[in-house]
């Protein structure tokens, strides 16, 4: 059986985003969805860099990140924030 059709379209911006991760040594990237809270983005950072959680701190834009934020949350408070 062969398909003809065109591939389906995914929806304007997208389900999922990719965000890269620095600590000015390394760079990691990450595919989460928008709505996927970033303690598992960051615990996986931490992972691979063999660091301690405690031991680093986020920041998207000098804004600190909170591990119960997520991508659309935090992107929201850069847009209509002061």
């Amino acid at each position: 059986m062969s398909d003809t059709g065109s591939p389906p379209q995914k929806p304007e911006g997208g389900e999922h985003l990719n965000i890269k991760v620095t600590d000015n040594n390394n760079e990691v990237y990450f595919k989460i969805k928008r709505t996927t809270q970033l303690k598992k983005l960051m615990d996986a950072f931490c992972e691979r860099q063999g660091k301690a959680p405690t031991s680093v701190r986020f920041l998207f834009d000098g804004q600190r990140v909170n591990p119960t934020d997520n991508p659309e949350t935090v992107h929201q408070e850069q847009i209509g924030g002061c």
